[in-house]
């Protein structure tokens, strides 16, 4: 008999963003970035930086968590080249998997991921207001 889990209630998906991004100090009180941090955003902002993986993450952030098939049919690609993106999403420990018989369920671990994707939609928004005849 096989026992069903469920996600916590303390799932960062249960918390308003900002609760966990509260503790760290605002952008503008940071000392200014070191050559290896620098280094470090911009590696993670190139794995981000993939249309597929956005959509799996905005697929994730809207539904809880999804098997690579739920996300394979919600992005029109073969499980085994969703899987090869969730490795590297995971990789960077945004999200976090878990096993339930045969299926592996994917979920975003991360608070932050939620907020970056509304950020960037609110960016590319406000930049087809300015100019609306770049976004038509």
């Amino acid at each position: 008999m096989q026992r069903k889990r469920t996600l916590k209630s303390t799932s960062p998906l249960n918390v308003a963003p900002n609760d966990r991004c509260k503790a760290r100090p605002r952008l503008k009180e940071r000392p200014l970035l070191t050559f290896v941090d620098a280094v470090k955003v911009m590696a993670l902002f190139k794995v981000i930086a993939n249309d597929t993986r956005i959509r799996l993450l905005h697929h994730l952030v809207r539904n809880g968590e999804a098997t690579v098939s739920d996300l394979g049919r919600a992005v029109a690609m073969k499980p085994q080249a969703v899987s090869n993106q969730l490795q590297r999403l995971t990789d960077t420990r945004m999200l976090a998997s878990r096993r339930e018989g045969n299926n592996v369920y994917y979920r975003v671990v991360n608070g932050c991921v939620a907020p970056l994707l509304d950020l960037a939609l609110c960016l590319m928004e406000d930049e087809c207001a300015a100019d609306s005849s770049r976004c038509s």
